[in-house]
């Protein structure tokens, strides 16, 4: 047995960075991660820090990638200053390309319908025509159906396992604890506190926040928060080194730092299917070609699979039980771009015991339809 004020029930980006943010508070904080076999969103998430083009219909959730955007450039210095491993970090702009006249008409159109939705004068996201995107580009040559694109100057990128890693390292440097290869099987209510078990024993706190990916839902219920996930499968691939030739990234395309080029990925609803396809590898080999031309000759070294946490409408959900109070969850597609805003604002309010003002919006009553009468 073992006591902490919180528990954090998967130490993936998600539940990590909102471990790493309570540790930084004093919290003596306890993240507990599960095995190497978990479904890590992380392995397959492209690394983009990007607030553009998402939240239609959920001006909250489009804000929320905005402040935690520029939540970034500081969380990533102190993290790295402090566990002393780069992120890989750049915030230098992304692009989001078109194809043919219709596609840019038809972003132009989506970017106009989320600035009126939140009110912006000045637009955070701008259309680029196809010289536009030649200068942002200088010297690539784009296949003959890119119109253009919209360009974000704000978004950035990182290597999501250096992420995490240095997540995980950090928790342990601010004075919290972090235990791997324990999964988590059940949460109850004991004594006033709450008893997590695991595999190698049973963990006890005043609070719990669950952050296990797609592992939440079941142990979720177990605190009375009946959540709606699922898992969406999206294959990448990535390629041998080649010269820097794309400065930020460019649609489903991005350059590492060593030189190689992620392609992908696809959106798959396919369950927990692990697995690659050749049709999958031809559709983003096409994509990426279309898009570079020069990329036909550039050899693809590995792909590889893994698993989104995905809500109904794609936005978080953050929420406490009502019938267990002290019981948290924090379930996340965009866990990349809202390590930040998880670090700062999730954790400072959990430090309290509660959730903040801000993920009002997200609780997963707003799935709740009631029946005509």
């Amino acid at each position: 047995m073992s006591g902490h004020p919180v528990i954090v029930v998967g130490a993936g980006v998600v539940g990590a960075a909102a471990a790493y943010g309570l540790a930084r508070r004093g919290v003596k904080v306890l993240a507990i991660d599960g095995g190497d076999g978990d479904y890590r969103a992380s392995l397959g998430n492209g690394g983009l820090v990007r607030a553009q083009g998402a939240g239609l219909g959920m001006p909250a959730f489009v804000d929320l990638r905005y402040r935690s955007l520029d939540l970034w450039p500081a969380f990533a210095d102190e993290l790295a200053g402090l566990t002393g491993i780069d992120l890989e970090y750049e915030c230098n702009g992304t692009v989001n390309t078109c194809f043919g006249e219709e596609g840019f008409e038809k972003r132009r159109d989506l970017l106009i319908r989320l600035d009126r939705e939140r009110n912006v004068d000045v637009p955070d996201v701008v259309m680029v025509d196809r010289a536009g995107l030649e200068d942002l580009f200088p010297g690539v040559r784009f296949g003959p159906d890119v119109t253009g694109g919209s360009y974000c100057a704000r978004d950035g990128h990182v290597n999501p396992m250096r992420l995490l890693r240095a997540l995980q390292e950090g928790i342990k440097r601010r004075g919290g604890t972090l235990v791997s290869g324990r999964p988590v099987h059940g949460i109850r209510r004991e004594n006033g506190a709450f008893a997590v078990e695991a595999s190698g024993g049973t963990y006890r706190a005043s609070r719990v926040l669950i952050a296990a990916g797609n592992g939440s839902g079941p142990l979720a219920r177990q605190v009375g928060l009946d959540i709606p996930v699922r898992p969406q499968r999206g294959q990448k691939m990535i390629t041998e080194r080649v010269a820097p030739i794309l400065p930020m990234p460019l649609g489903p395309l991005r350059q590492t730092r060593d030189g190689t080029i992620q392609l992908g990925g696809t959106v798959e609803e396919v369950g927990f299917d692990v697995s690659t396809t050749v049709a999958a590898a031809a559709s983003m080999t096409e994509q990426a070609i279309r898009i570079l031309p020069a990329l036909a000759g550039v050899k693809v070294v590995r792909q590889w699979s893994a698993l989104r946490i995905m809500t109904p409408d794609g936005c978080p959900i953050y929420a406490e039980s009502r019938t267990h109070p002290g019981a948290f969850v924090a379930v996340c597609h965009a866990g990349i771009l809202f390590a930040a805003i998880h670090a700062e604002l999730l954790a400072d309010a959990l430090a309290g015991g509660h959730l903040p003002e801000t993920a009002s919006p997200f609780h997963h009553r707003r799935f709740d339809v009631q029946e005509a009468v």
